[in-house]
């Protein structure tokens, strides 16, 4: 027996399959039962223009069997068989694909879909072997033929006895290293979970002998009696065969849907709506997507994996494939068939080319249409939805500055003063009046803080409503926005609200000028602090608040401030005072009677804003001091 050496390029390139071309060693399963399917499909295409040929799919599958005594693994199936010629081009010159060769050839007839189109998965084999036997009986022919390798040193081709068309392959499995137990390729289990995982849709039957137990049947009357088992071993389909996506829709049902959730564990939650494409255009296709009712427990971490499970006829290439979603959608799960995706060579990645960027512009658009259509008619469901994502939604609005708000504004919600409940910015803009410049918002860590705001006064005397901002990303997402139906953004603690006062809150120029002296002291006061100090338009009841110039809010310099890099982030306050308040009295007694009085007041006043913006008190203890000092 001759052994003949691989071309010095197919060595090294088997030299790079057995090392590092697949990411998963039990890949391997993957690629032979696929190039088994592939056999049995050729005969099928043959069947289609030989009359001599009759194609009954019940007589045709694979057969997985392992044997631990022996260290033997082989994967036989009942497909068209090689010939010593298809052995010697197939299997001795790596990457030479004869399913791809034989997929040119019958492009134009119908039938199933060939998947292997590279010519390496074979060799995928030879990760987790030491020796790889390959004996084979082509269709038509009387003689078989046995292909023998040992890995790179090269393989043999010599004739050999089998009774029937097909091809066994038979892997001498490694020993045990420190870091690879290859003796789980020998388990029942673990080979049924590799078949589930990967090859669950090959159309045809994947036939393992399963062991188990059962309980035997006695004709004792004994009810306490423990009873007895017997072990037995029978042949079982291992595969599904249909996959739920290539059936009618008509044909399915809301638990069919939430089973299949279950069944490929995409959560623990019952899915709020799913979503079922059949693509048959530029791109063609097959998706089901599930959006979860609660957010997965590492959702908003680092370690969270975006993706949908990505399939090429019915064969599982990868687990998330994140190319196929926006991050902005990343909470939906679901997966995708297609035949049209190039793949590469060991078909665990993409290339990125037109054909998944359509599927991936189609699933969006998909989602976001779900998503409106949830909104609109299934309110309650949108709200339970939105309480676990909506944050996601918010952010794929901020991040990108600001390229995807077009897609996602009108699905988002806020807090109303006037609803008491969510609304969409296309709620609250529907019912401005007419003098309403501005979509008017406050920021705050509750609902309940921002209702006590100082800010809110004006705003809600004029019976303007509010927008209620409680996540920290809603402040930088408007932003973003910037403005809606052509009506932009306004913070209460803005400089300038945009509204003109009523004559009671109007001054006068030379009330202006009267007042000047002491705002221009209690600006000395807290220089450094404020930017400015002044008259408030904005305030009612309370004698002092804090408003903003410039883009950067306070609720948004505490957001930055709490950041690692955040540090030194100031906005650029206004400290105002009430005039129409008592307090204010009292600070223009001080400024005549007892400078130092003044400092006390104005610094307690500033801190007093402080705290109602819920920014720290720089030094406690002076201000406890100065409370002492009031009291006294």
């Amino acid at each position: 027996m001759t052994t003949k050496q691989f071309k010095a390029e197919s060595k090294r390139l088997l030299e790079m399959m057995i090392n590092s071309i697949y990411t998963q060693k039990e890949i391997f399963l993957r690629e032979l039962i696929s190039n088994a399917s592939d056999a049995i499909d050729k005969i099928y295409y043959k069947a289609l223009t030989d009359d001599s040929l009759t194609f009954h799919k019940e007589d045709y599958y694979i057969k997985v069997s392992a044997d631990k005594a022996s260290r033997t693994l082989t994967i036989a199936d009942t497909g068209i068989g090689m010939t010593e010629e298809d052995l010697e081009n197939n299997l001795g010159i790596i990457a030479k694909s004869g399913s791809l060769a034989f997929k040119k050839e019958n492009e134009a007839k119908d039938g199933h879909n060939i998947i292997g189109q590279f010519g390496v998965g074979f060799y995928a084999a030879f990760m987790v072997a030491d020796e790889v036997t390959v004996t084979s009986k082509a269709l038509g022919s009387d003689q078989a033929f046995l292909w023998h390798s040992e890995g790179t040193e090269g393989y043999s081709i010599t004739p050999t006895e089998k009774d029937t068309v097909g091809t066994v392959i038979t892997l001498k499995i490694k020993e045990n290293t420190e870091d690879d137990q290859y003796d789980e390729y020998l388990e029942e289990y673990r080979l049924k979970a590799i078949i589930k995982k990967y090859s669950d849709f090959i159309r045809y039957p994947i036939k393992m002998d399963i062991s188990g137990s059962r309980p035997v049947e006695t004709e004792s009357t004994d009810e306490n009696a423990e009873p007895e088992y017997v072990e037995y071993t029978e042949e079982q389909t291992v595969n599904s065969m249909i996959p739920i996506w290539r059936k009618n829709k008509s044909e399915l049902t809301d638990a069919d849907y939430e089973n299949f959730y279950n069944e490929k564990r995409y959560g623990f939650d019952k899915p709020l709506k799913h979503v079922h494409i059949s693509a048959d255009g530029a791109v063609v296709y097959n998706a089901i997507l599930f959006i979860p009712e609660n957010t997965p427990f590492d959702y908003y971490t680092k370690e969270y994996e975006k993706g949908l499970e990505l399939y090429s006829n019915g064969v599982l290439i990868m687990d998330k494939c994140s190319d196929l979603l926006p991050d902005y959608f990343s909470f939906v799960k679901g997966m995708v068939d297609s035949e049209d995706l190039s793949l590469n060579i060991s078909r665990e990645m993409l290339q990125h080319d037109r054909q998944l960027k359509l599927i991936a512009k189609n699933i969006k658009n998909k989602i976001k249409g779900q998503l409106q259509s949830m909104l609109k008619e299934e309110r309650e469901n949108y709200e339970k939805f939105y309480q676990s994502f909506g944050r996601q939604l918010k952010f794929g609005v901020y991040n990108e500055y600001g390229m995807h708000k077009e897609d996602l504004q009108d699905i988002l919600l806020f807090a109303s003063s006037h609803e008491k409940k969510l609304v969409t910015l296309d709620e609250y803009v529907s019912r401005m009046p007419e003098d309403q410049k501005f979509i008017y918002y406050a920021a705050g860590e509750s609902i309940e803080r921002i209702e006590k705001l100082p800010q809110t006064e004006m705003v809600s005397d004029k019976g303007y409503e509010i927008l209620y901002f409680t996540d920290d990303i809603d402040e930088f997402a408007i932003k973003m926005i910037n403005t809606y139906k052509d009506k932009a953004f306004k913070s209460v603690s803005s400089g300038d609200l945009g509204i003109e006062p009523d004559e009671k809150d109007q001054t006068t120029e030379a009330e202006e000028n009267e007042n000047k002296d002491l705002f221009e002291a209690m600006k000395a006061t807290l220089a450094g602090k404020v930017s400015n100090v002044k008259a408030s338009k904005r305030l009612r009841s309370h004698p002092v608040c804090l408003s903003t110039e410039g883009e950067l809010s306070i609720e948004m310099e505490k957001i930055l401030q709490a950041m690692p890099d955040g540090g030194g982030v100031k906005a650029d306050k206004v400290l105002e005072i009430n005039v129409n308040h008592d307090v204010f009295q009292s600070l223009k007694n001080a400024l005549e009677n007892d400078k130092d009085k003044l400092n006390l007041y104005t610094n307690l006043l500033y801190n007093q804003a402080l705290l109602i913006e819920g920014l720290p008190v720089q030094d406690p203890v002076e201000f406890t001091n100065d409370i002492c000092k009031v009291m006294v």
